[in-house]
């Protein structure tokens, strides 16, 4: 009898799942339990049913491409294949493909682009630019064989006919229908005159919407430098459009409605406005007039020449005080300038000098102090009340110093 080793048996066992090619594209349907979504990006978990489990493994490379992030308890439908971990000797799902259960894979692939252009601020309400109030010009990106556009147009001209509409024609379902709705976006930024650009279409499935659900839209939409109302399918559907657009809009009807207003209800609001601006004219006018009529009733304009025969003589009384408070001012100032004057003259040296005295000084023109500054035989400069003196130093005597 042979005797094996487990990796012998578990190599073997293994050997006998993947020569079946019924487990290489298995499709298993079951509640997740157990899940762990590792550091190194792969998730491992167990798939169950109400009477047995299997264990499953989800590698990075593939998990990548899964557009929801699965939990416990979530009912999903697994795509890939049976083989047997040999370490562990247990075998397990290799899942490729990962959906929930009862949920269509374009609703997953719609909340998955939500999610990440609201993570971005594309549907952030300071991003979205104001709807004119009267554009002159209104851009329409539709399909021409859409009752979308036949709305429009009757809305429009029944509210406004005087705005001009340009039609961008473009295909609003089916393969190619995104990049179309992109080309009619840029075109109409394109145009100078365009105010304002309406997109649309009229109802239908998810499949039927899906351009609209598309990122290349949204981002054409979210650069546009022209405001964008969109209008895409009936009051229940939402599309990645109505969320990135500046304006949502439940029908055509109503994208019209919010484009242009009804042309009567703007002349009578303008013919209110100007009633309004003419009845406060007036009454500004009447409190002009009241106001006048008042200063004219005062007493200035009834007796003007009393009044400036009043002004006269207060300004004689003015100007008399005036000249007597500047004769008494310069007064004083002539007094305390006399004052001045003789303490001035008292300490001039020219009135001392007067007295008999006179100063010395060498021949570079200083003052000599003291008899230390001079030496016998300098030359010495004396100063004297009308004139000076040159003179020489024949003796020093240092006997006759006063201190000061």
């Amino acid at each position: 009898m042979s005797v094996f080793t487990v990796s012998e048996i578990n190599r073997y066992v293994k050997g006998l799942i993947q020569s079946d090619p019924r487990l290489h594209d298995l499709r298993v349907t079951g509640e997740i339990s157990n899940f762990k979504h590792h550091r190194s990006g792969h998730m491992y978990f167990t798939v169950k049913d109400s009477s047995s489990s299997l264990r499953c493994v989800f590698f990075r490379r593939n998990n990548l491409n899964c557009i929801f992030e699965p939990t416990d308890g979530m009912e999903v439908i697994l795509h890939g294949y049976l083989s047997v971990y040999e370490p562990g000797g247990q075998y397990q799902l290799y899942v490729q493909e990962m959906q929930p259960a009862g949920m269509g894979s374009l609703y997953i692939a719609f909340e998955k682009l939500k999610q990440k252009l609201q993570a971005e601020g594309l549907f952030r309400a300071e991003h979205k630019k104001i709807i004119p109030r009267l554009p002159r010009k209104i851009g329409l990106v539709t399909s021409p064989s859409g009752a979308a556009l036949q709305d429009i147009m009757t809305t429009i001209k029944k509210r406004f006919p005087h705005v001009h509409l340009l039609v961008v024609e473009s295909l609003v379902q089916g393969p190619g229908a995104a990049a179309d709705l992109v080309r009619a976006l840029d075109l109409l930024n394109q145009k100078e005159d365009v105010d304002l650009i309406i997109l649309t279409r009229g109802g239908g499935s998810l499949e039927d919407l899906w351009p609209f659900n598309e990122e290349i839209v949204a981002r054409a939409i979210a650069r546009s430098s022209k405001p964008v109302i969109s209008a895409v399918g009936h009051e229940t559907d939402f599309t990645i459009a109505d969320f990135t657009a500046d304006l949502r809009a439940h029908t055509p009807t109503e994208a019209a409605a919010a484009a242009v207003p009804v042309y009567d209800e703007l002349i009578s609001g303008i013919e209110q406005l100007r009633n309004r601006a003419a009845m406060a004219l007036k009454n500004r006018l009447l409190q002009e007039k009241q106001r006048l009529d008042h200063v004219v009733s005062e007493r200035f304009f009834r007796r003007p020449v009393e009044r400036i025969k009043n002004s006269s003589s207060r300004l004689e009384e003015a100007e008399g005080k005036l000249r007597r408070e500047m004769i008494r001012y310069l007064q004083f100032k002539g007094v305390n300038l006399t004052a001045l004057i003789g303490k001035l003259e008292s300490y001039s040296p020219l009135k001392v000098m007067n007295r008999g005295y006179t100063f010395c000084r060498d021949q570079d023109g200083n003052i000599i102090r003291s008899v230390k500054d001079i030496s016998i035989g300098q030359l010495l400069k004396l100063n004297l009340k009308d004139g000076s003196a040159d003179c020489r130093a024949e003796k020093i005597e240092e006997d006759c110093i006063v201190d000061e």
